[in-house]
């Protein structure tokens, strides 16, 4: 309790320290002052500063720009670092009138759903719709904006940040969980075996005196007792009977077991918080055990549910290739090409041509390297395009990436270097591509675009200023985005680049030249992991210019629900008969070692799922370069997107929409289901097709479903990979729930981003990852490591160790007490169930304290059946988690069984070895205190030595405490048995003067330890030779030779392990 309260009160500081952050209020008197977050209230207008959070959801008013414009980076809650255009009213716009503003607000109540909002701002006498556009939610910062004005509108827990947190629930690993119910058939046994004892009690009792008054057993005395052995009540003896029974074997309820769970788990926590080989030396960041709850529970994980953005990828974008007028250019491999060649084992000719480099060696040939920009050939860098037989398409090319964006440059004062703010990571690797090749963008207003270009001609360096007229934003439905601008020639030109299902469609007649090799070269690209976008532009007519720019303007300032609509619209009709220029391709550089980490945690028979808040095409291409999604691998798509669903949006009947939506998605994931039936009833297939589920946002509010979710949930169960996309904070959090409820095995969640806080919470593992998006996934985390690729040694060495340490624990801890606690049993059994211990009461006070307890804590900390080497060359081995093979029942009741059989042959042979001998020189038989003190002696050696022969790996301090628990109880005797005999009673001088002396003692308890331990011996050395575990075979491969290949034996195990895992995956 202590030290879950130390960590409760670590996590309030840390929201103490949230909700205390100042924020400047306009106050009465027209200025404005500080303010606690905390003391916000709805309808406070306030002033955020640039690169400050956003203290609630606020609407903009007004910023440093004239039009009230204002940029915001959401990563906190969609987990993308890309800034986001905003922009207030043109009505309140206006900076004098700012303080004098008076408003009201009415909009939608509280809720958790991030990207919309509907609302109406009553301004005099008007009525002005809102939209996401003016609304800046709680969490996300202010960037590349001196300040802005916002009124408060939702805060505290309306906040939508906060709708979308849940609850963090109290997690109890599978583990401790079932260990309750152990201790309930414990405590079962203890209440059978004290009223078996009492009614055999109450019986003897009753015959002690016969029906004619003749006492029985006369030399007790019956006739003179107290109630407690009185046969004429025999009744209530064997109630107070009853009672001392449970006193006295109440050490079969391991009570210290808890203690010391404790205490190793917290030592565990230590040694992960301490691995060097999770220690991330560029950020100076070591893993983190938060919590020690839930140690072993890493060693049984089923699933994974994993962020994208900043969790498997760098979170930054680079430029790598691109396709112009039908001409590849791009010289080396991505890290998805690089993955089929060797998965293929082909090597190919152009891999080993000169002119054709490896990534390192093209950057190695670059002349700097530069984020972003990954790009090398000769044919196009340091100006050598200018060169080409189509330098004039080339220009236009990188003259459209140099113009069409919404990025804003940013100028160092002191280095004069520019760096970008974009809307996106590609709209910034594309604006830093066409610097590095010549067409460098370096400034921006609200009305004009200026670059310095390499004039094809001349191949000097000149100033361009372009009039920016107008922008149609990418939007998800429209995947596209186009620019207007006038050039300094005069003439009007439309810049556009998109998604090539979109952008083909809209090409001219006569502006298909090279379509056939473009869409080659893009499908090389996809298939090679890479994000590509199809470049086309236009020149415009003045007189068509002039009546779409009246009609646009129009659809604009309209205040209807069609407004949107109508822009589209209106923005389709001059997005036509486009030129193609070409493709680009960009690469979402994965971190270090992801691809190797999930091939190893599949290997392992871990399952994967990504859920993001990304675009569907962002993500399946970053599933390629993971190797989440593979080549071959059968994409099942369910999505909205359809022409029905949009045109039922556009109408406005929102019941229409949910009814047809329900239908479509129910549809689509029947259909799934018919495809997967087959590989499903013939899973013994050698290579079944593999399949991948990729689900919208739309589509898993509709899966989620109470009426779908099975269905949904059993198709994902069939898919070898599941990614959802344009997930909610609050959907990841449902998936989690739903796969952990649904499937009843152990989820982990891993994140970087406030977005992650649900899923982490609701997993019965959270792992934040403390990257670039702050750190409050790693505040709301059980376990904390810098990066992804260190989630492979926390589970497959930390996790299998600490579930095999935890695991043998309990069972050994269950196997001495039964031991101990039995041997009572049959002793009382033997003594007519007078209630007699058989031991001195110090001895029974000290036996799970000082004898018997630092062994079996060693074990919990040190033990290691394999080293870490061979858990991540064998990563099969993590299934004895998994499948729980090392907690089972069956090897649990197994382990009670050895302690009862142990408890039996102690006692049995004790008893016939030394009660009938003659143990003095005079001929007496051994006394109570030295066949107790001989029994006792027997216990300790045979559960220390049980713990030798059950360790796998041996240090100094384990056999200081195996041995060293041995020689305390005998120091223990000697100390003690000197006392005063009214203090030490039966043990006065038992060691020394009676028992040490005597040889049949020793005698006796070489032959009581040897007889108890066979039986273990026994069924260890049957199981080792016959049927091995999977980590026997590995230890004695590990003995020999250690060749790359699996032995015939291990691969005949661990077959078997594969087919009991795929028929646990086959549940319905």
């Amino acid at each position: 309790m202590v030290k879950e309260g130390v960590e409760d009160w670590r996590r309030r500081k840390q929201d103490i320290e949230a909700n205390n952050r100042k924020v400047e209020v306009l106050s009465k008197n027209g200025t404005f002052g500080e303010t606690k977050w905390k003391d916000l209230r709805v309808g406070d207008l306030v002033k955020v500063h640039k690169d400050e959070y956003f203290p609630a959801d606020l609407l903009l008013l007004s910023s440093s720009y004239e039009d009230g414009i204002c940029y915001v980076e959401t990563m906190n809650l969609d987990g993308e670092t890309n800034l986001k255009l905003k922009h207030g009213l043109e009505i309140t716009s206006d900076e004098e009138s700012i303080k004098n503003f008076r408003g009201v607000i009415k909009c939608e109540d509280p809720n958790e759903h991030l990207y919309s909002f509907v609302g109406t701002l009553h301004f005099e006498g008007k009525q002005y719709p809102l939209s996401p556009q003016q609304l800046l939610l709680r969490d996300s910062k202010l960037k590349n904006t001196d300040y802005v004005h916002g009124v408060v509108v939702f805060t505290g827990h309306d906040t939508k940040v906060m709708q979308n947190a849940t609850d963090p629930p109290s997690k109890r690993s599978k583990i401790e969980k079932k260990m309750d119910k152990i201790i309930y058939i414990l405590f079962t046994i203890l209440i059978v075996i004290s009223f078996t004892g009492s009614l055999f009690f109450g019986v003897i009792t009753r015959k002690d005196l016969s029906d004619n008054g003749k006492l029985r057993r006369w030399y007790l005395r019956p006739d003179q007792t107290t109630v407690f052995y009185d046969p004429r009540r025999a009744i209530p003896a064997a109630f107070f009977h009853f009672l001392t029974a449970l006193m006295l074997y109440g050490y079969l309820i391991p009570i210290s077991l808890y203690v010391s769970i404790e205490v190793v788990k917290v030592l565990q926590s230590i040694f992960i918080n301490q691995d060097q080989e999770m220690y991330h030396e560029e950020t100076d960041r070591p893993a983190r055990a938060r919590t020690s709850n839930l140690n072993e529970e890493l060693g049984q994980v089923d699933t994974i549910l994993s962020d994208k953005t900043g969790t498997l990828t760098c979170n930054s974008m680079e430029f790598v290739k691109c396709s112009i007028s039908g001409t590849a250019y791009g010289r080396g491999m991505t890290e998805v090409e690089m993955a089929l060649r060797k998965q293929k084992g082909v090597i190919p000719q152009e891999e080993v041509d000169d002119d054709s480099l490896s990534i390192k060696e093209k950057k190695a040939n670059s002349t700097k390297l530069v984020k972003g920009f990954n790009f090398w050939d000769e044919r196009v860098v340091d100006g050598q395009w200018i060169n080409q037989p189509n330098a004039e398409l080339i220009q236009k090319f990188f003259r459209v990436l140099a113009i069409c964006h919404t990025a804003i440059p940013d100028v160092n004062s002191d280095t004069g270097e520019i760096t970008y703010e974009a809307e996106s990571p590609d709209e910034a690797a594309f604006v830093i591509a066409s610097r590095e090749l010549g067409f460098e963008f370096f400034a921006r207003s609200q009305t004009s675009i200026s670059l310095h270009e390499i004039d094809h001609m001349t191949g000097e360096k000149v100033d361009r200023v372009y009039e920016l007229l107008h922008v149609l934003e990418f939007s998800s439905s429209r995947k596209r985005m186009s620019v207007i601008v006038r050039n300094p020639e005069n003439r009007l030109l439309l810049l556009s680049k998109g998604a090539d299902s979109i952008m083909f469609k809209r090409l001219a007649t006569h502006g298909r030249q090279n379509e056939r090799e473009t869409k080659e070269h893009i499908k090389k690209y996809a298939e090679a992991g890479l994000r590509t976008l199809v470049i086309t532009y236009r020149e415009v007519d003045e007189d068509e210019y002039r009546i779409w720019e009246d009609e646009f303007l129009k659809a604009k300032t309209l205040v209807t629900e069609e407004r949107d609509s109508l822009i589209d619209a209106a923005a389709d009709k001059i997005e036509k008969d486009l030129i193609l220029l070409g493709s680009t391709a960009v690469e979402d550089k994965l971190q270090k070692g992801v691809p190797d980490c999930i091939e190893k945690l599949s290997q392992a028979g871990v399952k994967i799922w990504v859920l993001t808040g990304d675009k569907t095409e962002t993500a399946i291409n970053i599933g390629y370069a993971c190797s989440l999604l593979r080549e071959g691998m059968k994409k099942i798509l369910v999505t909205l997107d359809s022409p029905d669903i949009e045109a039922l949006e556009k109408q406005g009947d929102k019941n229409a929409v949910a009814k047809a939506s329900f239908q479509s998605i129910k549809k689509q994931l029947r259909d799934g289901m018919s495809q997967t039936a087959a590989v499903t009833d013939n899973s013994a297939k050698e290579n079944p097709e593999m399949f991948g589920l990729v689900i919208d946002g739309k589509s898993l509010t509709f899966a989620l479903d109470t009426k779908m979710e099975k269905e949904f949930l059993e198709l994902a169960t069939r898919c070898n990979s599941v990614i959802c996309c344009r997930s909610s904070p609050k959907q990841k959090a449902l998936v989690t729930r739903l796969v952990k409820s649904g499937t009843g095995r152990t989820t982990l969640a891993i994140g970087d981003g406030a977005n992650d806080v649900g899923m982490l919470q609701e997993a019965d593992i959270g792992v934040g990852i403390s990257g670039a998006e702050g750190m409050q996934a790693v505040m709301a985390s059980d376990f904390a490591i810098a990066q992804f690729r260190f989630l492979e040694r926390l589970l497959l060495v930390h996790g299998h160790w600490c579930y095999r340490r935890i695991a043998m624990m309990i069972c050994y801890f269950f196997y001495k007490n039964l031991t101990f606690g039995f041997t009572l049993f049959w002793y009382e059994a033997y003594a007519s169930f007078s209630g007699k211990p058989a031991y001195n009461d110090w001895y029974m006070s000290c036996y799970n304290v000082f004898f018997t307890s630092l062994p079996v804590i060693a074990l919990g900390v040190f033990d290691q059946d394999v080293s870490a080497r061979l858990c991540l060359e064998y990563p099969l081995l993590y299934q004895e988690g998994v499948q729980n093979v090392l907690f089972s029942w069956g090897r649990i009741l197994g382990w009670m069984l050895n302690g009862i059989i142990s408890s039996m042959i102690i006692f049995l042979l004790t008893i016939n070895t030394m009660a009938a001998q003659a143990f003095r020189i005079d001929g007496q038989v051994v006394d109570y205190s030295v066949l107790g003190v001989t029994m006792y002696s027997s216990v300790v050696w045979t559960v220390n030595c049980q713990m030798a022969i059950s360790i796998n790996y041996f240090t100094w301090i384990q056999h200081c405490f195996i041995w060293g628990s041995i020689g305390f109880w005998y120091l223990f005797l000697v100390i003690y048995g000197s006392l005063p005999p009214t203090f030490s009673t039966t043990a006065y001088q038992v060691l020394v003067e009676t028992a040490a002396p005597s040889p049949i003692c020793w005698l006796t308890l070489v032959l009581v330890v040897f007889s108890a331990l066979l039986p273990y011996f026994t069924y260890r050395a049957f199981q080792i030779k016959f049927r091995p575990m999977y980590h026997d075979i590995i230890v004695e491969q590990g003995r020999t030779e250690r060749p790359r290949e699996l032995p015939v034996q291990v691969e005949s195990t661990l077959h078997h392990l594969k087919s009991n895992l795929s028929r646990r995956d086959s549940w319905n």
